[in-house]
């Protein structure tokens, strides 16, 4: 069993991972699809890296998702782009950017769901379910692929181990979903914002979007509050508290981790419900 992801920078709890290489790039295959610039295929290794991460990809499956993948569209931050209770008839790719899952409150109180970093079907899962019960947003500037619904269904007619990562990947998002879910019922303030730059930081390294223990991350504070089920001020307190005590400082869009395994004991991060390990799925 081989770990991937971030370099950690110590043992996280006994696990010690790191990076895999960003792989030269490569052109689209298949006549007829979209014509994809040399900048978009190369935004569309992180997705491979995430799934390689995990599993193991055959070169006639890259060639599959790769022939798959259908109109790019850019996005300017802010933006709704897909909103809850819309059928829909593809799924969204994040080449670059941040996107968010959230609901509003009939008051205006909004709350993010999940961060989808580059890399990641923001809703793979409408595949099955057609629509979304929230919406999501662009928090930066992003780009996006998309892929048709009549082409997810091709290749899991066609490539049964591809269906398998897939679903593995909605599980995946699943299981991030449950963490933010106990950070917001039981984590104290300091340690849901400790878990966030831990999961992001190991999140962002599968993809090749770390520098050491260094990486971007533009978001201001009202959205991290949104995220943490805080507010403003209380996401300034912690983040003072968080580089007073030498862990880590976020300062103009970058969160730069100053001592990684006091980060993860204030978080109690266990990157275990990450999935790192590659095996055959």
């Amino acid at each position: 069993m081989r770990l991937v992801g971030a370099d950690m920078g110590g043992d996280a709890g006994g696990l010690r991972l790191s990076r895999l290489p960003m792989e030269p790039c490569r052109r689209p295959l298949r006549a007829g699809q979209a014509d994809l610039s040399s900048r978009d295929t190369c935004m569309i290794e992180r997705h491979l890296l995430k799934l390689r991460a995990r599993d193991s990809l055959s070169a006639e499956e890259e060639r599959a998702i790769r022939s798959a993948i259908g109109e790019v569209r850019d996005h300017q931050a802010g933006r709704t782009i897909i909103r809850a209770n819309v059928e829909l008839s593809e799924s969204t790719l994040l080449l670059d950017g941040l996107l968010s899952r959230y609901k509003d409150l009939r008051n205006g109180q909004r709350q993010v769901t999940e961060l989808h970093v580059p890399g990641d079907f923001a809703d793979l899962h409408s595949f099955t379910l057609k629509r979304l019960d929230h919406d999501i947003m662009t928090l930066t500037p992003c780009r996006v692929a998309t892929m048709s619904h009549e082409n997810l269904k091709r290749i899991t007619e066609e490539h049964p181990h591809l269906t398998r990562v897939y679903w593995f990947g909605t599980n995946l998002d699943a299981a991030i979903h449950r963490e933010w879910e106990v950070s917001l019922g039981r984590r104290t303030a300091i340690a849901r914002m400790a878990n966030l730059f831990s999961e992001l930081h190991v999140r962002l390294g599968i993809v090749g979007l770390t520098e050491g223990n260094s990486y971007r991350l533009d978001l201001t504070q009202l959205e991290l509050s949104e995220c943490l089920g805080l507010t403003s001020v209380h996401v300034n307190r912690v983040l003072r508290d968080l580089r007073e005590q030498g862990a880590v400082e976020f300062r103009s869009g970058r969160v730069m981790i100053h001592d990684l395994p006091l980060l993860h004991r204030i978080a109690e991060f266990d990157p275990g419900y990450l999935y790192l390990e590659q095996r055959s799925r």
